[in-house]
């Protein structure tokens, strides 16, 4: 295990810097894993160029859409497939819910 050094103006003891950095890196850790699981990230095979960092951008962007809608009660794996399947619900998750009821 190596040692990590922070910068921090934050007066806290070391277990409550600890339980900070530890809150931190799950949330990372939970973004990933979603990403993963929703958007098979593991099993894309773009790997030239800006391309990787593109889909990764695209596939972050799709996920924060996704987790602000809250109008269909799934995960977001069930709402990515509802958008892939209804237009109108695609539409929705894109432009938001005010966008669709002035349509």
């Amino acid at each position: 295990m190596q040692p990590r050094y922070y910068i921090s103006s934050l007066k806290a003891l070391a277990g409550e810097l600890l339980a900070a950095v530890r809150a931190h890196r799950s949330v990372g850790n939970s973004l990933h894993w979603s990403l993963d699981v929703t958007f098979r990230e593991g099993q894309c095979r773009v790997r030239k160029n800006h391309g990787p960092q593109n889909m990764a951008t695209l596939r972050q962007i799709s996920h924060n859409l996704l987790k602000r809608e809250t109008s269909l009660k799934v995960g977001i794996q069930g709402k990515r497939l509802q958008a892939g399947w209804r237009e109108h619900y695609f539409l929705k998750v894109l432009l938001g819910q005010d966008a669709i009821a002035l349509t």
